[in-house]
């Protein structure tokens, strides 16, 4: 009767540890679908974004320095 209560208790762990490698690839699985899921969210939005903008371009938008906030420093020497 001891090997019986042995042999249920070693299936019973067997169960269990196949229980946790189940709920453990479950959880990679759907973190890696969300790491997905965000990736793709970003890279959208960001084609959204460059085509919204490139859209809305005004004439001075074709010179070279347009949108340039820092001061040139040409002509200035020593």
């Amino acid at each position: 009767m001891s090997t019986e209560h042995e042999v249920l208790e070693t299936e019973e762990e067997a169960l269990a540890e196949e229980k946790r490698e189940g709920n453990t690839l479950r959880v990679i699985g759907w973190f890696s679908v969300g790491l997905a899921v965000a990736a793709l969210g970003i890279f959208v939005g960001n084609e959204l974004r460059s085509r919204y903008k490139f859209k809305r371009r005004t004439p001075y938008d074709f010179y070279a320095n347009a949108g340039e906030q820092q001061a040139s420093e040409f002509g200035m020497g020593i």
